[in-house]
């Protein structure tokens, strides 16, 4: 890590707390600071989203004041983005890996009983959300991958379909021509070559798109959950943070919840999710508890292959949190994405904060 990239980090941060953004954030109620980030703090319920949640975060809510479990009304939430052939994402239409099989990842966890469930690389079942919820359930596991976990779905009742739609065939048999650099593959000289040299611009899709969701019940409750098709074109069996409990999700009744999207690799080696619970356990608000794990992440980040001429990350990741009081926010490294909240103002999207500016 170079000298200038610490101190444009450090001089970034520190000018939002010199400005009051940071603070604002904790003692401002229902309100967005000029840095985004949300803000709220008038209890339950909540619902927040990644940007791709909207109608996700709107009927979670509706189950919620139905008075349904909040992760019940959380896994009925990503359900719609799960069968939404349009999002590339997740679940049906999911970009797929190499060989053109769509692998799904999600999990799941539920505050009152501090229970988790997870999937992993599953496949031919659409809705891997509700799996990982079974597997909370009905067994003293915490994650089922692959075979077993396409086993243990069958057996609960999920019906197998083909989720490969015509539109992600086709973006797949596109990249398959364009394939050299394109590919998750990393010969020894390739390993730490910078960005640019690895990899030249992608022309086909591309994403680490994922739909991470919160809940905080009227009650107080909360739980959580995170589902993706991954990485596009993925090492098959590759699992990123998604179903990682800690990494993509974690639920903590007395504290908080939170999630990430983007890289997973970078989630998981931070332990995302964990760390930015147990920020809030320690005062900071969501916002600044995601923009700590965002600049934890961009700390780490030192391989020349994940950096870009400024010696910032060459992803995004984008973190979720919302606190027991009603405070949520949201932070990416680079500032490109808002997020979806369900509250008594009613359904929006807001503008996460940023650890970069543009």
């Amino acid at each position: 890590m170079t000298a200038d990239k610490e101190l444009n980090r450090r001089t970034f941060v520190a000018s939002l707390v010199a400005a009051g953004a940071l603070p604002a954030l904790g003692s401002r109620a229902n309100a967005q600071n000029d840095n985004g980030g949300g803000a709220g703090g008038a209890g339950g319920p909540v619902v927040i989203a990644s940007g791709n949640g909207i109608e996700a975060v709107r009927e979670a809510m509706r189950q919620l004041r139905a008075g349904a479990d909040p992760l019940d009304a959380a896994v009925a939430g990503v359900r719609i983005v799960e069968d939404d052939p349009n999002d590339m994402s997740v679940g049906l239409g999911g970009l797929p890996n190499e060989d053109g099989i769509v692998q799904l990842d999600a999990s799941v966890m539920h505050g009152p009983t501090h229970r988790a469930g997870a999937i992993g690389a599953l496949e031919n079942i659409k809705n891997p959300a509700a799996v990982a919820r079974e597997v909370a359930r009905r067994t003293d596991h915490v994650m089922l991958v692959g075979a077993g976990a396409l086993k243990f779905a069958k057996r609960m009742g999920f019906k197998e379909e083909n989720l490969l739609t015509d539109a992600a065939r086709e973006a797949w048999l596109e990249w398959k021509k364009q394939l050299t650099d394109h590919d998750d593959w990393l010969s020894e000289d390739e390993f730490d070559l910078p960005s640019k040299e690895k990899r030249s611009m992608r022309e086909v899709m591309y994403h680490t798109g994922t739909i991470h969701l919160s809940v905080l019940a009227p009650n107080g409750d909360l739980a959580g959950t995170t589902t993706t098709s991954g990485l596009s074109w993925k090492l098959p069996g590759r699992v990123g943070d998604s179903p990682i409990i800690g990494a993509g999700l974690y639920t903590d009744n007395t504290i908080g919840s939170a999630g990430a999207t983007g890289r997973g690799e970078a989630v998981i080696q931070v332990c995302g999710a964990r760390t930015a619970v147990a920020r809030m356990e320690m005062g900071d608000t969501p916002a600044q508890a995601c923009l700590h794990v965002c600049k934890l992440i961009a700390d780490r980040t030192s391989a020349p292959r994940l950096l870009n001429e400024r010696g910032e990350p060459n992803f995004n990741v984008i973190m979720y949190a919302v606190r027991k009081d009603g405070l949520f926010g949201s932070a990416a490294i680079h500032p490109i994405r808002k997020f979806a909240v369900a509250d008594a103002q009613g359904v929006r999207l807001e503008r996460c904060a940023s650890l970069y500016e543009k």
